[in-house]
């Protein structure tokens, strides 16, 4: 159970903690308590049943104290880095919330400390918590509509390990057959070890072939990282627009809202495209709410499909450093030592 926990994907993770908390406030659950209640009940992962519903959301939150309680020694500081990202935020946000502090605040710290996709979909929840805050809009359908966002990124990145594992795995076999190889001539009774290591074209062989496989790793992971460079919150701005709107305020008002919350949590969005849906709205005399969330749908829509895109032709593309570099590589270093000790018996038998 352990080892299936922690294979998880943390955009899934995220999107876990997001529809919990969508079905949380969709019952009635006040948003300062719904936090306190997606905490671990006890030491499991955040994941599956670790997000137990706990039986009393006001009791004291894991490192704090309730009244009349003395300090425990060995009590462990919330958000200590030996906790998984998910429970360190949840922490933070039910701890923020029961202190009467900024929960989206708590939300962004524990976010900017992650960096990466991952931190970036946990600014995106911070802020579309913040603008609901502000506005006094209805926040659950609009974490439905993360949840899903963050879901389909999740299995985006599944799509993109699934897409390199062929390759990956290929490059461990060829990175394996110069050891082989060598073995092979040694048994076969060739000296091809002295060959590559003590004489001048061997260190020549063997120089070069290393600085081959370190272009194709390095290929590897700029490939990879170029597949990967996806938004980890594609439509936000519109979806954050459109809880702005639901508030009841007026289009200036949501947009300085929406304006303020993602300048101070250093989100970046599509702001043509809000403007081109407000204008459609404004012209057209009707509410720009469900406008802004259908053209939201169609941006993660579109991310979903370059992703599904990119995904697929990253399988074609790291075969590119297999056979420029990493099968030279053997070459240099497998085959030209073992073919180099071969002639240089035949010719000394003569």
């Amino acid at each position: 159970m352990r080892r299936r926990q922690a294979d998880a994907a943390p955009l899934d993770e995220i999107a876990a903690v997001t529809q919990r908390l969508a079905v949380l406030l969709s019952a009635g659950v006040s948003p300062v308590s719904a936090w306190g209640y997606l905490l671990p009940a006890g030491p499991t992962s955040p994941l599956g049943d670790a997000f137990k519903v706990r039986e009393n959301a006001d009791q004291p939150l894991p490192g704090q104290r309730g009244r009349g309680d003395a300090p425990r020694a060995h009590e462990e500081p919330r958000g200590s880095a030996s906790e998984p990202a998910p429970v360190r935020v949840i922490a933070a946000a039910a701890q923020a919330g029961s202190h009467g502090e900024s929960v989206a605040d708590a939300v962004a710290a524990e976010a900017r400390a992650l960096g990466g996709q991952t931190g970036d979909a946990w600014l995106g929840l911070a802020a579309a918590w913040e603008v609901a805050t502000q506005s006094g809009a209805p926040l659950a359908a609009c974490l439905r509509e993360l949840s899903a966002s963050f879901r389909e990124l999740g299995q985006l990145h599944r799509d993109l390990q699934v897409a390199l594992a062929g390759p990956a795995a290929t490059a461990r076999l060829v990175m394996a057959l110069p050891v082989g190889g060598l073995l092979v001539g040694v048994l076969m009774g060739f000296d091809a070890l002295h060959m590559l290591f003590f004489t001048v074209p061997g260190w020549l062989c063997l120089l070069t072939g290393a600085g081959l496989m370190f272009v194709a790793q390095r290929w590897n992971r700029a490939l990879v990282r170029s597949a990967g460079q996806a938004d980890a919150t594609p439509g936000l701005l519109l979806d954050l627009t459109a809880i702005a709107m639901a508030g009841g305020g007026s289009v200036p008002r949501a947009r300085g809202i929406v304006h303020a919350v993602t300048e101070r949590f250093g989100i970046l969005g599509h702001e043509p495209a809000v403007t081109r849906v407000l204008q459609l709205s404004e012209s057209a005399g009707v509410p720009a709410a469900e406008l802004l969330r259908s053209e939201a749908q169609q941006l993660r829509r579109d991310a979903r499909t370059a992703g599904q895109r990119r995904a697929e032709s990253l399988g074609v593309t790291l075969m590119l450093p297999l056979g420029l570099c990493v099968l030279p590589a053997f070459m240099l270093v497998g085959v030209v030592p073992l073919v180099m000790s071969i002639l240089s018996s035949t010719l000394g038998a003569f």
